[in-house]
């Protein structure tokens, strides 16, 4: 009985508009510049401008992601800097656009002096309209 309640509190609290409002402003305040939208990314890809992060766990990577993205987990991100141009902007995604890991990338990110923003979603929306995707083969 006390499981059923914890989950029916659980239930109550995610649809509450007071938690919706919470939430959506403490991603507002996580990111300062717009986010880059998809038709805008593509445009950057195709001009050849912006190095495309994928922030999420390896195996989530091999699964699917962006064509052309570099993985480097969020976990990873500080060690592997050297492999981000410095000089060049950056677009960070992950899993959505209530994903922190994006935006926990780009603090770090901008932290180190880099020209970085998130995409306004992440790969399971760029996949259903139907965007470019690549994914590791299988072993």
């Amino acid at each position: 009985m006390v499981g059923l309640l914890g989950a029916l509190g659980r239930v109550g609290e995610r649809s509450s508009a007071e938690i919706a409002r919470v939430m959506a402003s403490y991603f507002r305040a996580r990111d300062e510049l717009e986010p880059v939208s998809r038709e805008e990314l593509l445009d950057r890809l195709r001009s050849g401008v912006v190095t495309l992060l994928d922030v999420r766990p390896e195996d989530e990577f091999a699964r699917g992601h962006l064509a052309g993205a570099l993985n480097v987990p969020l976990a990873q991100l500080e060690l592997r800097l050297a492999e981000l141009p410095q000089h060049r902007e950056v677009v960070a995604y992950c899993r959505g656009p209530w994903c922190v890991l994006s935006f926990e990338a780009v603090a770090l990110l901008r932290r180190r002096g880099y020209q970085v923003r998130r995409l306004e979603d992440g790969f399971p929306e760029w996949k259903v309209a139907g965007l470019p995707v690549e994914s590791a083969p299988l072993a």
